[in-house]
């Protein structure tokens, strides 16, 4: 789809109520059915669970606010589990590329952490002490 095409139909699908959205969707979906050529399959299987739960809610006559408030919620948990399978895949291609350099050097040692404000040495004497400590 060309991108001039692709704005005109996101603005006008942005001056729609929400309610219209769905019935656009359907026929979005029969047209798909009909004519398209091959089944559009979504490379997330979590994105794809989300709209067969969109689906069923539009199906049970699901008012458009509460269906609208689930979206929301799954797509968020949709882009927070995508970032951690991302974030996986990048360590896992890590290891791997580690693995096959040989890996023979450790990694190099994290900076010492300063010791926190308020911890013992800043206390000393408001510590208690013993009988055989010299410390003030």
């Amino acid at each position: 789809m060309n991108d001039i095409l692709r704005e005109r139909l996101m603005r006008k699908l942005d001056l729609m109520p929400e309610e219209k959205l769905n019935q656009v969707l359907d026929y979005i979906d029969f047209l798909e059915s009909k004519y398209a050529p091959r089944v559009a399959a979504s490379s997330n299987p979590i994105r794809t669970f989300a709209e067969g739960v969109e689906s069923t809610l539009r199906a049970g006559k699901v008012g458009a606010s509460a269906i609208s408030g689930t979206m929301n919620i799954m797509n968020k948990a949709v882009g927070a589990i995508s970032e951690v399978a991302a974030a996986g895949k990048s360590v896992a291609t890590g290891l791997m590329g580690t693995a096959n350099s040989g890996g023979t050097e450790p990694p190099p040692e994290p900076p010492a952490a300063e010791m926190p404000r308020g911890g013992p040495h800043e206390l000393g004497s408001k510590l208690p002490h013993t009988d055989g400590d010299n410390t003030p």
